[in-house]
């Protein structure tokens, strides 16, 4: 069971991001997410705050409304 992996945030010539998984953690059978080739994440975040939080990403299906 791969529970933490190694990922890596992109930016690439379009000025568009990617968050890049790794592919033994992605592939996990306790991986949250089921997909072919790609799927529609919600993706929020909370701030850093020095000394309090370190800030993170917190990605969710999407689930329209």
């Amino acid at each position: 069971m791969v529970s933490i992996g190694k990922a890596r945030l992109y930016r690439r010539k379009d000025g568009k991001y990617l968050i890049y998984l790794s592919k033994d953690f992605a592939e996990d059978t306790a991986f949250p997410f089921k997909g072919s080739d790609s799927i529609f994440l919600k993706a929020t975040f909370e701030v850093y705050h020095p000394g309090q939080s370190p800030g993170r990403i917190i990605l969710e299906p999407w689930k329209e409304q």
